[in-house]
């Protein structure tokens, strides 16, 4: 038996974490809000395989992103391009555990104008980065619907593994939903 000599992670804090195109900040409704709600608008889409939303108002938006920014786990932060400093999208970490350094980026929702740009590969890079060289986990989770195949193809672009299906692993929308986890 090999030993690791390893110690736990630590937890992520609600700091900024920055890049050159994008900068993640921990979601604050009063600046994050009102631009997340816009950069969703019309594109239901990117909700078919959340548990949440379409919202049907800001107002409903905004009470959402309330809760969610009072939450440790997960741990909202919005994706917001340094070009123009607008929110465009969402990622959280989430089912934390430190204690077996593992922690899992989710709630995942790019509106489609950073859909697939070098602003949301850097977004996923920088909580990549910050998960495994700043904190000091051992395993980083993605977890999918298996029937999100944008999100599949995006977790094998940034290095994510597959590892088989999780047959019925939870009910999002009055469906079963089987997840495909892909570590790295």
């Amino acid at each position: 038996m090999t030993t690791l000599n390893w110690k736990p992670a630590r937890s992520p804090e609600r700091v900024p974490l920055e890049g050159k195109t994008v900068r993640l900040e921990p979601v604050d409704p009063a600046r994050h809000a009102a631009q997340l709600f816009a950069a969703a608008r019309g594109a239901d889409s990117i909700w078919d395989y959340l548990a949440y939303g379409p919202f049907a108002s800001q107002e409903a938006f905004t009470h959402w992103l309330e809760d969610r920014a009072s939450s440790n786990d997960p741990l909202f932060f919005a994706v917001v391009d340094r070009a123009d400093d607008v929110a465009r999208g969402m990622a959280s970490f989430m089912r934390m555990a430190p204690e077996h350094g593992v922690i899992e980026i989710g709630h995942i929702w790019f509106a489609p104008a950073l859909q697939r740009t070098r602003q949301a590969t850097e977004a996923i890079y920088l909580m990549s980065r910050h998960a495994f060289d700043d904190l000091g986990n051992r395993r980083l989770e993605w977890k999918t619907d298996s029937l999100n195949e944008a999100s599949r193809r995006a977790a094998d672009r940034f290095g994510f593994t597959f590892e088989g299906i999780f047959r019925q692993h939870m009910v999002i929308k009055d469906r079963n939903r089987d997840t495909a986890p892909q570590p790295v």
